[in-house]
């Protein structure tokens, strides 16, 4: 008895020790942005909680710059990357869950494969794709939004959560919709669908996160502030406010509040949807 005791505090304390070494950037974040100009945030030992209070950073930070533009193309953007993730992933799985046809598994591994080549490595090709294909700002802010959204409409990682969820998903339940006269179309979006929804929100929030957060594609393609996302915008507080970390910290905080909101939003189904991608098929 006394030895399973000693295993769950065991087990507890490491893991209450872990989550505050995850969350405490974002605790030092938040008192950074909440420090005035009067305290010194680089302090020896340093003040977690501020001595001199107040929200003028975040004032500061709205008005100064065009940070509500800034969230409006962050949000369409990711907007744009989660649906079609959403549609891409879910038409790519499904056939290697149930269909069979020739190298099927050949394509899969394959697919599998490109996640351990780093967009780094293919970026500069990509680069060249886009500029050939005019998918950049100078042209229209229209071809700006797609060339930051088409180089992550779709993911392996997605593909291969969704076929998880597709294996999983009774044959005899798709059967029974042919027979009851659905054509396969039908049966996909009424019948297979409306069951992966878990997985379907998981991928949403990996990807709303991913996209959200995506700093290297926009700063390389974006050449007007007009059409910067947030993370490029907040990069510019170094040089506009002279790397003023108080703006900075605001700035960081206020991005992250849309994550957070999204999450929240789909937590219910998010546990399900990981124990889905987790079964061997």
């Amino acid at each position: 008895m006394y030895k399973k005791i000693f295993t769950k505090i065991s087990i507890h304390t490491i893991l209450i020790a872990t989550s505050l070494l995850s969350i405490f950037p974002f605790i030092w974040l938040t008192s950074t942005s909440l420090k005035g100009v009067n305290e010194d945030i680089f302090a020896y030992p340093p003040n977690i909680i501020p001595q001199d209070f107040t929200f003028t950073n975040y004032i500061e930070v709205w008005q100064q710059v065009n940070f509500v533009g800034y969230f409006i193309n962050s949000m369409i953007v990711a907007g744009l990357t989660v649906l079609l993730n959403l549609v891409l992933s879910s038409l790519a799985a499904y056939p290697l869950a149930r269909m069979r046809f020739y190298g099927k598994k050949f394509f899969f591994f394959s697919i599998l494969a490109t996640i351990m080549i780093p967009f780094q490595a293919i970026m500069l090709p990509v680069y060249i794709i886009t500029l050939k294909l005019n998918l950049i700002d100078s042209v229209n802010n229209l071809m700006g939004y797609i060339g930051l959204v088409m180089p992550f409409a779709v993911s392996a990682f997605g593909i291969f959560l969704m076929r998880q969820a597709f294996i999983k998903i009774p044959k005899e339940l798709e059967e029974a919709a042919i027979v009851d006269g659905c054509n396969v179309f039908e049966m996909f979006i009424k019948v297979v669908i409306p069951m992966v929804k878990p997985t379907l929100a998981v991928l949403a929030v990996f990807t709303f996160i991913g996209s959200w957060g995506e700093f290297l594609w926009p700063s390389i393609m974006l050449t007007k502030e007009s059409m910067y996302t947030l993370p490029v915008g907040i990069n510019n507080l170094q040089g506009l406010f002279s790397s003023n970390w108080r703006y900075i910290a605001a700035g960081s905080i206020l991005s992250t509040i849309p994550i957070i909101i999204f999450f929240l939003a789909m937590q219910k189904y998010f546990i399900a949807g990981e124990n889905d991608g987790a079964i061997k098929g």
